[in-house]
């Protein structure tokens, strides 16, 4: 997930991708968002790598993307997004049981510390097994060390923000 909030070299991270990964532009300011979205989905498209934008259909249809991320609250929306957009990969961000089966994926957080939710109690990977049901990738905290500790665990992948930039 991309972060207006951290320093990165977007492109660059995208590039680094391998084929199969995804992308999800979280830019909170529309028009840097859309900007942002424009100079990925290219970089994105040649790697093989999709491109979901947050939060945002509108954008999504504009840019050609390959779907969107629909944050918890508005999950009610994604039987419709899907109507509209049967192709579409369709993630959700989730904060406890993930219970929206019409989503492609949830992306359940956060798991571990991070600089996002700072100050929020982590659900650890032990209550993250418990809460996981379907396609749930593990966003939050995660790097090397950290996904050594989800083996056992449910999670189909992982989701990172700083530990993809850092790496």
């Amino acid at each position: 997930m991309t972060d207006d909030a951290r320093e990165a070299d977007w492109a660059e991270a995208v590039a680094a991708l391998p084929r199969g990964a995804a992308v999800i532009v979280r830019h909170r300011e529309p028009h840097a968002r859309e900007a942002l979205a424009l100079r990925l989905r290219a970089i994105a498209r040649a790697q093989g790598v999709k491109l979901l934008v947050a939060d945002d259909p509108a954008l999504a249809v504009r840019v050609g993307a390959d779907g969107v991320h629909v944050p918890e609250r508005k999950a009610a929306a994604i039987a419709g997004l899907k109507a509209r957009h049967p192709r579409w990969i369709i993630t959700v961000s989730a904060h406890g049981l993930v219970r929206n089966a019409r989503a492609d994926a949830a992306l359940l957080s956060p798991v571990f510390a991070t600089a996002s939710h700072a100050g929020r109690a982590s659900l650890g990977v032990v209550r993250f097994a418990a809460l996981s049901r379907g396609r749930v990738y593990v966003l939050g905290g995660v790097d090397a060390a950290s996904v050594q500790r989800l083996a056992a665990s449910r999670a189909c992948g992982v989701a990172l923000i700083g530990g993809w930039i850092r790496s």
